[in-house]
């Protein structure tokens, strides 16, 4: 479930070393040949975590993106970030219709058809019973997204490239679509990226299959939200950490509760409603435009998750966590109804509130948590989450980066 657009993206169930910051080539060498490994691998056990190519940001762009290499010899492809879908997918030259990208920059095909009759392609059908004429067909695919978006295509199987923190590389083969016919019919522009990385928790998510070759291990519960350190009275929250969401959707309880107390903590300070700026729903004005967050920070008071299972544990929200500046000057806030617009009582927790934070997950021991970093000491950064989770951190753990710093706190899902 993605609640918009593919382009719209920054994180659930992420196993995998993402820095949005910093740019790591992704390399390789002749011994670094495919291979399909059947048990967990040494390499990658020894290393705490592989690096991928990511850029965007949460305003003005709206999203994230990551860069993968594909194929023997490799090519280079760059995806939508979505970890609220599980299918990926790019764009293929089988011929392509709706494509965007030019046929030199289209994935091509090259006898490496999925079957129908494999367990994975069940996983990509909601339904449990397989449509196969015969168990040779090939196994085809349909995705349709909240914003209107589809790809309709077919599942191929390929190396893509892994490079780990300690420098060794490895080249698992993974399932993902061959999307040879795209439709955007919604009110978002087409993407500008080759294809969506699903990270989704369902069978034929990137990170699933990961799991199943032995290359990772896989993984918030009821929080109650607080403001200013105060209890708001709205508890039992089910939160999910959707990379698919540039801002924050709570419930309307939720949602109501955090407005009430930011407008009306804010009757102290000289900001007014900006009713004029259609970035966000809701925009303040200062008596001249904002520059930056650093000028609006110290109007607004820290929200906070507080787990209701683990004493002491909460996703704090630092106003820089909760708000943008547009290009009006104006400061917004991001966090919207998700009741609103569909998700009835689910609550994601978007870019805008992972921003300057590492988040580990860890789904075999059904724990999630989170740390500061320094992005200007990246290689530190394995150090700093060792020392902060010595009970999560391990080589089949993984970590998220969307940019660094922040508080470390870890709770039972």
């Amino acid at each position: 479930m993605s609640v918009k657009s593919w382009g719209e993206v920054a994180l659930h169930t992420l196993l995998i070393f993402l820095l949005f910051s910093a740019i790591f080539p992704l390399t390789f060498s002749a011994a670094n040949q495919p291979r399909n490994p059947k048990k967990r691998n040494p390499q990658a056990s020894d290393s705490s975590s592989a690096i991928f190519q990511v850029e965007g940001n949460v305003y003005p762009l709206g999203h994230y993106t990551v860069s993968l290499n594909i194929g023997y010899p490799p090519k280079l492809y760059d995806f939508d970030i979505d970890s609220g879908s599980d299918l990926t997918w790019v764009q293929c030259d089988a011929p392509c219709k709706g494509c965007t990208k030019p046929r030199d920059q289209l994935y091509k095909p090259n006898n490496n058809l999925v079957q129908c009759d494999e367990e994975l392609c069940a996983g990509i059908h909601v339904s449990k019973e397989r449509q196969c004429a015969a168990p040779s067909d090939q196994c085809d695919y349909e995705v349709e997204y909240a914003d209107q978006g589809s790809s309709l295509g077919v599942l191929v199987r390929d190396h893509i490239t892994l490079r780990y923190t300690n420098g060794s590389v490895l080249r698992p083969r993974i399932a993902f679509g061959c999307g040879y016919d795209q439709k955007y019919s919604g009110p978002n522009s087409a993407p500008s990226t080759t294809g969506v990385l699903g990270l989704g928790r369902g069978s034929a998510s990137f990170l699933s299959q990961l799991h199943a070759l032995g290359l990772i291990r896989n993984v918030v519960g009821p929080a109650k939200l607080l403001f200013d350190g105060k209890d708001t009275s709205v508890k039992d929250l089910e939160l999910i950490f959707d990379s698919g969401s540039s801002y924050t959707y709570l419930n309307s309880k939720a949602y109501q509760a955090v407005v009430d107390r930011v407008i009306n903590d804010l009757k102290r300070q000289r900001l007014e409603r900006a009713t004029d700026d259609p970035s966000l729903p809701i925009c303040w004005k200062g008596t001249k435009p904002f520059k930056s967050l650093s000028d609006v920070k110290s109007y607004f008071k820290p929200l906070a998750f507080s787990f209701q299972k683990v004493k002491n544990s909460q996703l704090q929200l630092p106003p820089e966590s909760y708000l943008i500046v547009t290009k009006h000057g104006n400061a917004c806030l991001g966090i919207l109804d998700g009741t609103e617009v569909g998700l009835e009582n689910l609550n994601i927790i978007g870019d805008i509130s992972l921003q300057d934070k590492i988040v580990i997950y860890d789904n075999e021991k059904e724990k999630i948590g989170w740390v500061s970093a320094n992005c200007d000491r990246l290689n530190d950064v394995d150090r700093e989450v060792e020392e902060g989770f010595p009970h999560l951190y391990d080589a089949n753990s993984g970590i998220f980066s969307d940019r660094c710093p922040a508080t470390y706190d870890t709770t039972d899902q």
